[in-house]
Parts: C-alpha cells; sequence; structure tokens
C-alpha cells in the first residue's frame, strides 16, 4: 500500500493535514509519502480557482469555510496556527526547493521547517531575503539548497510531479491517494485512514 500526501505550502490545509498526518501515521503504521505539487501549476492545468476567489462572491460562502477550518483546529488539537497575513504566498520558489531538499536528504526537516515559517510563525514567504533568512534560521545551508532549486532538473521534476498528479484527479490541495484512490482536502482525512485500515485487513 502507497499513501501519498500531495502538498503546497501555500496552503493554509495542507498545514492543517500535516499537523494530523503523525497521529494517523501512528495509528495505522503507515507512513505518508509527501509529494511535492505547484498549486498554481495545479490551477492552470485544471482551470481551478483558489477558494479564496471562486467563492468570493458567494455570500455566507467564506464565513462558513472560516468556520469548518476552526471546528477541524478544535477537533484535533491544534494550537499553533496562525493565517499567514500575506496570503496568497507564491510558493514557486518554497516547492522548488523541496525537490532540492530531497536530493540533499533534508526533505522531512524541510518540510517541517517551511510549515512553520508559512502557517506557525508567518512569514512572508515569496521574499527571496525571507526565505534565506528563514532557511537560515532553520540551520539549513540555504544559499546550496536555493541554488539547487534553480537547478533546471529540479523545475523539470516540480512540474511533472504537478502534471503527473492533475493526470491522477489532482485539481487543488491538500490531495491523498491511497494506491489510486484519490481524496481532497483535510476533511477527508478520516476517509484516508478508513481506506488504510481497510487495505490492511
Amino acid at each position: 500500500m502507497r499513501v501519498e500526501f500531495h502538498f503546497d505550502f501555500g496552503s493554509p490545509n495542507a498545514y492543517l493535514s500535516h499537523a494530523v498526518i503523525p497521529r494517523i501515521e501512528q495509528r495505522t503504521g503507515v507512513k505518508f509519502a509527501y509529494v511535492p505539487i505547484l498549486l498554481g501549476g495545479v490551477f492552470k492545468l485544471t482551470n481551478n480557482r483558489s477558494p479564496v476567489e471562486a467563492y468570493a462572491g458567494v455570500r455566507n460562502k467564506l464565513p462558513y469555510e472560516r468556520l469548518e477550518t476552526e471546528r477541524f483546529i478544535k477537533q484535533h488539537r491544534i494550537d499553533n496556527y496562525q493565517f499567514n497575513p500575506f496570503f496568497p504566498v507564491n510558493t514557486l520558489a518554497l516547492m522548488r526547493g523541496a525537490v532540492a531538499a530531497q536530493r540533499l536528504g533534508v526533505f522531512d526537516r524541510y518540510v517541517d521547517e517551511v510549515f512553520r515559517h508559512m502557517w506557525v510563525q508567518p512569514k512572508d514567504m515569496d521574499d527571496p531575503a525571507v526565505i534565506g533568512a528563514a532557511l537560515q534560521e532553520s540551520g539549513f545551508d540555504a544559499a546550496k539548497l536555493l541554488a539547487l532549486a534553480q537547478d533546471q532538473s529540479v523545475k523539470d521534476e516540480l512540474a511533472a510531479n504537478t502534471s503527473q498528479s492533475v493526470e491522477r484527479g489532482t485539481f487543488g490541495a491538500p490531495t491523498f491517494f491511497v494506491d489510486d484512490a484519490i481524496y481532497f482536502g483535510k476533511d477527508r482525512l478520516r476517509d484516508v485512514e478508513e481506506a488504510i485500515i481497510a487495505g490492511r485487513k
């Protein structure tokens, strides 16, 4: 069984999923494979738009979305989330950085730290100077990591991750796959866990 989490740091719901995933891993014994994708690329390939844009003219929709987020946070006892005041953030550099971090063997820590800088101690994480300072603060060799992120093969890998994810059914983030079964959104994590358990029987 392969369980995948297709994510972009710019999605608050991806961060909230990331906060819950370790508990699911502990309960099921199954490790999630994190797959970096570019949400802007997903939107372009699927003709989708962010909820903030898509629902801007729909009365009551965005307040309800905020209510559901508050309920999720309370249900899962997430006590360190802060909405990023710079949202929406262009995450192209961060997501290329994720691919570079995989190659440098620091991916797991990179994911934890960038999510922290986005949604726990929020910063303007599309500003190159801010990104560099945040990575240095987190103990990375920022210059090496960001230089590798500009390598054409890294750019191509992120683009391939994104297009392949869309071909499998992705239209936003967070998206999960349990083998080939797709689940969208943080609220589907219960279904993901149930699918893992059912698949192991």
